[in-house]
């Protein structure tokens, strides 16, 4: 019998190719060199400009680093748009992903169902939303042996959930904060719980839900709070592709933003906007900063437009649908905006290879990791499909200086994908332990993995 393997785009699609007929056809949609070897690279060797652009999966291995800028971006539709979405293969065998020199990797946890954002509690506990079944799951790992000794269903019930945050900060949080994909709702906490102890409070429910795009469009939200505590942020990522729209304006109206609000769900502001898909929302622990990872849109051809990770500049404009890093006007985009928009726009901090699919972000605050690694920012590359030398499915560290980014990011967390260019694992959420370590959310292999150091 031929063994199925599944396609999945970047938003999480997934479709099924059974047989040898089925399986020719998604082969027929891989470039040539899809086999290549593995290329060999110096360790904390720096690819620039074009170098940097045009490398994928093959070139990765952790401690490869990358920085490129605007000025290296090819003009819009150089090469074709293509079809090129990850074949996803059971885990091989003995797979691990690859960490720098000095790190170890283990599954913590396997057996989850879609885990996506993990987000850790002040006693250590691992709250992880399980999207596609709409729960909160709760690991906790007692004796300290790297292994979860409890695992519990927090709440089920939900509208795929993602962003989670505790609430307030320090040791003793009243509430847990769930961002539905239309709505954020609160449930009461007390340290250590495993299960939700009353119902949930819903504190704002006129999200923008749903999407056009493949795959539902861009449902996640993700939640975090100010450094004071005095604030709510949410991100809403766009309904659409610009392509796909008639009507633009009112398709993406309270789309493509990042809204604030009170803790309690009231007096909204929008913080910025113009952001096609802010999968993820961290705040820099040295700046206070509000920190974003992003989407950027589909179908310009292999290198436009790149993800980017960095701050998040209050009112500040990102773009979408008009115009992308800077003054790039999108041709495919209709509907009148003022004539300065494209002067306004913002060029994000760390330009992350086009369609990489950013997804969540968080900051080293632990103390475990050597100290080079402190409060710079890790962030979860879902991998591409559009695309035809794919790239992502990995880990990036951010770099920063006195937190602020330098504009380079270095491959932390490698290895999912096989030699032959299947992809087995896909890395979704990223938290930092009690102890230290890093955990990271694969909903590729359904795992939870744990990256410790142990030079």
């Amino acid at each position: 019998m031929t063994t199925p393997k599944i396609r999945i785009s970047r938003t999480g699609a997934l479709t099924m190719a059974l047989g040898a007929a089925g399986a020719l056809s998604l082969m027929a949609l891989c470039p040539a060199g899809k086999t290549e070897p593995q290329k060999a690279h110096a360790p904390n060797e720096l690819l620039t400009g074009q170098a940097a652009l045009n490398s994928d999966w093959a070139d990765d291995q952790p401690g490869l680093r990358r920085h490129f800028t605007v000025a290296d971006l090819p003009a819009a539709y150089a090469t074709q748009s293509v079809d090129n979405g990850a074949h996803m293969v059971p885990k091989p065998d003995g797979a691990l992903p690859k960490a720098p020199a000095g790190f170890a990797v283990e599954a913590f946890a396997t057996g989850l169902n879609n885990p996506r954002k993990i987000i850790t509690a002040p006693n250590g506990d691992l709250f992880i939303a399980e999207s596609g079944p709409n729960r909160i799951h709760v690991l906790r790992d007692t004796d300290g042996d790297g292994k979860p000794d409890s695992n519990e269903v927090f709440v089920d019930g939900l509208k795929q959930p993602f962003g989670l945050a505790f609430y307030p900060a320090g040791p003793n949080p009243k509430y847990l904060y769930v961002a539905n994909t239309d709505s954020v709702v609160r449930f009461p906490y007390h340290k250590g719980d495993l299960k939700a102890t009353g119902p949930g409070e819903t504190i704002i429910d006129d999200i923008s839900g749903g999407g056009r795009l493949r795959g539902g469009g861009h449902w996640t939200r993700d939640i975090v709070f100010s450094k004071d505590g005095k604030h709510l942020f949410v991100s809403v990522g766009s309904r659409s592709n610009v392509e796909e729209n008639d009507g633009l304006i009112e398709v993406e109206k309270r789309r493509a933003r990042i809204f604030e609000y009170d803790v309690d769900g009231k007096n909204e502001q929008v913080y910025a906007s113009g952001i096609r898909n802010p999968v993820g929302i961290a705040i820099n622990p040295i700046t206070a900063e509000l920190w974003m990872s992003v989407n950027e849109r589909d179908g310009l051809g292999d290198n436009l437009v790149p993800d980017y990770v960095g701050h998040v500049e209050p009112g500040g404009f990102y773009g979408w649908p008009w115009y992308y890093m800077g003054n790039n006007p999108d041709g495919r985009a209709k509907g009148d905006h003022p004539a300065d928009l494209g002067a306004k726009t913002l060029i994000p901090d760390v330009l992350v290879q086009p369609h990489s699919a950013s997804l969540c972000v968080t900051f080293y605050e632990g103390k475990q990791f050597p100290k080079e690694y402190v409060n710079d920012a890790f962030a979860a590359e879902h991998g591409s499909w559009n695309r035809a030398r794919r790239t992502g499915y990995k880990v990036i560290r951010v770099a920063t200086k006195k937190g602020k980014a330098t504009g380079e990011y270095q491959d932390f967390l490698t290895g999912f994908v096989t030699t032959e260019g299947d992809v087995w694992g896909r890395p979704v959420g990223v938290t930092v332990g009690k102890n230290g370590d890093l955990f990271v959310t694969d909903d590729g292999s359904n795992t939870v993995w744990r990256v410790s150091y142990k030079k």
